[in-house]
């Protein structure tokens, strides 16, 4: 019997559905169970308030035995099992303190049967086997690439192992119409949604649709949890008692601000990510209760870090952490491999990206995987990495301009420099540097987290910068953005004074186009979205200009609410309403004359000038010169 694929679960009371798609004969199979019933955990022994609500419920009971996540010790609790998956919210409330009531009761029973969405199966006299199979040279590469941390750290080792068997199984080529998924998806986005089924557990139409990674990440801990035998923590336990809050972030160095040839840039691989698995941070190792931990402090932080356990989570990271970044990413650059498995590499790997990316935001804010002391720990250990790197560079003769959150910015290192600082940094941290960028060019203003450069392949690269915002016109953005090429070429600082020149013409010519009414309206206009519904403004309040727009819009019939983006274009002051406004919707100027050019220049000069002053380069207008300035 050929391979079926696990793809999605329902239910109907307590009954489970299961849904396969059978590739041999290219049609959906279905198996039900009505013998799993929902249920809910709660303290052991029972207090009579207990046994009294699971009489009102008529539920039955039993005694189950589960590991503390925390302490790692086992724990006798009463399961409930219900009739019906509709009562389990309200049955659990009956209870002050229970456990794992709100694991999606599909969900539940996948985990119990230790069964992998996306995977694939042999169906025959009502079991359900694993088919995981891999070519024996594919597991061979496997096994000479990580074999040294079987040894090291088996518990990650294991993770690794299950994560890439599972993403080597082969992708069927199914028509999804037949699953009444809809039709016309192409294969990558079905490669991707069967790689994130196996990953995070969940069936397939929900990794067709679901972009919402923190229920990815949930799930993937949860089917570790009930894999291990381990006690899901409510998100209060989880917290350590403490409420969701605000945690100190990244560090950022001040730029120092100027203009710079050959400036390489050099980025942390995966920093969060690096620093969950390398220092060991999970939500049960951060301020354990075993005696000498407490002398392994976080720096910079008010918490230690447990030597004496490997963390779950720290451990889970770490391991999609080397599957993307020892294996998918690689292989996406694998010449020896076709052109089309590079291509599912390489989304492959960044699919776990996002995983990885989101594996620190959903320790501060997300309920059920927040944990503030476990956030402030990871970010705390990003700080140091990047300060002590600051400081080894500048040790070691290199010039650091510029650092924030994983990225270093030097100034025209040598090889050899750049080879070192990563060596060092490698020995001391356990963590990668990487060259991300290396600009011929790069002008860095006072602001931070803004900065363009000019890679040496020609290719411009801007970050941040005010003339660039969506907020801006496209008639700023093209100005900024012609006056950028102008130093595709520049290698010295002849060149560079050459280029200044160009740009001041570029934006002279601008300007005159701008007066002339050569430039195309829908190049001025401003897209902005509305926070609140304009209705609800103030009438004595002065309007900012999208709600100048809105206004008019709605006044003309339009339906405008919070939300909707709204397009407009600068004019001449004039009244409306009894109140002075100064802009109006895009199909509501068709005169040039209308358009308060003078606006428009000062916004563009404005623009420019906050991100070329580090090249000196003014766009101040000249001011006239009269017969007074000689009296």
């Amino acid at each position: 019997m050929g391979s079926c694929y696990l793809v999605d679960a329902s239910s109907a009371r307590h009954v489970v559905r299961l849904v396969f798609y059978d590739a041999t004969m290219n049609e959906p199979r279905e198996i039900s169970d009505e013998t799993y019933k929902p249920y809910f955990l709660i303290s052991h022994p029972l207090t009579a308030e207990d046994d009294m609500s699971i009489r009102s419920l008529n539920a039955t009971t039993r005694v189950i035995e589960k590991r503390d996540f925390f302490t790692g010790e086992t724990r006798k609790l009463t399961l409930v099992e219900l009739d019906d998956p509709s009562f389990l919210g309200a049955a659990s409330r009956k209870f002050e303190e229970k456990w794992e009531d709100t694991v999606p009761y599909v969900l539940s029973y996948v985990y119990d049967h230790d069964l992998v969405f996306g995977a694939p199966y042999r169906l025959g006299n009502g079991d359900i086997q694993p088919c995981w199979e891999i070519e024996e040279s594919l597991r061979q590469r496997f096994k000479d690439k990580f074999h040294s941390m079987k040894e090291t750290d088996p518990q990650k080792f294991e993770m690794l192992e299950r994560f890439f068997t599972l993403c080597s199984q082969q992708i069927p080529e199914i028509p999804l119409e037949k699953l009444g998924l809809g039709e016309g998806i192409d294969y990558e986005r079905l490669y991707l949604a069967f790689l994130l089924s196996r990953t995070a557990n969940l069936p397939l139409p929900t990794t067709l649709t679901n972009r919402q990674v923190s229920t990815w990440i949930r799930s993937i801990l949860h089917f570790c949890f009930r894999k291990n035998g381990i006690l899901i923590p409510r998100s209060s336990e989880l917290r350590k008692g403490e409420t969701v809050r605000g945690v100190p972030g990244a560090l950022t160095f001040q730029p120092k601000t100027g203009t710079y040839f050959n400036t390489v840039v050099l980025d942390f691989e995966s920093l969060y990510p690096s620093l969950i698995d390398t220092y060991n941070l999970s939500y049960e190792t951060i301020d354990c209760n075993h005696e000498g931990c407490a002398q392994n402090r976080v720096p910079g932080a008010n918490h230690h870090v447990c030597t004496k356990r490997r963390g779950l989570y720290s451990a889970l990271i770490g391991a999609l952490r080397d599957l993307r970044v020892y294996w998918f990413k690689p292989l996406s650059r694998d010449v020896s491999v076709s052109v089309e498995e590079r291509r599912l590499a390489a989304a492959a790997s960044t699919l776990l990206k996002l995983i990885l990316v989101s594996s620190y935001g959903v320790t501060v804010r997300i309920h059920g995987l927040a944990q503030p002391a476990l956030a402030e720990s990871i970010t705390a250990y990003g700080r140091y990495a990047l300060g002590q790197s600051w400081s080894m560079a500048e040790r070691e003769g290199l010039r650091p301009l510029y650092g924030d959150t994983d990225s270093l910015f030097l100034d025209n290192p040598t090889d050899e420099q750049v080879k070192n600082l990563k060596e060092t940094v490698r020995q001391r941290f356990h963590l990668d540097l990487a060259v991300d960028k290396v600009y011929s060019i790069c002008v860095l203003p006072r602001a931070m987290k803004a900065y363009f450069g000019i890679r040496r392949d020609g290719t411009p690269d801007v970050k941040g910068l005010t003339a660039i915002k969506s907020n801006s016109s496209q008639f700023v953005q093209k100005v900024f953005m012609d006056c950028v090429k102008q130093m595709v070429n520049v290698k010295n600082w002849t060149e560079f004074e050459q280029a200044k020149v160009r740009i001041r013409r570029v934006v002279e010519g601008a300007i005159v186009d701008l007066k002339s009414g050569k430039i195309p309206m829908r190049d001025l206009e401003y897209t902005v979205r509305l926070h609140f519904d304009p209705s609800e403004k103030p009438s004595v309040e002065a309007l900012h200009q999208p709600y100048q727009c809105a206004v008019q819009l709605k006044n003309s019939g339009r339906k405008v609410g919070t939300g909707d983006i709204v397009s407009f274009v600068k004019v001449k002051p004039f009244s409306y309403g009894g109140k002075i406004f100064t802009v109006k919707p895009s199909d509501a100027v068709s005169d040039i004359h209308e358009v308060n050019v003078s606006d428009y220049v000062r916004n563009l000069r404005t623009a420019l000038g906050q991100t070329f002053k580090p090249m000196n380069l003014s766009f101040e207008e000249e001011p006239k010169t009269t017969l007074t300035d000689f009296i």
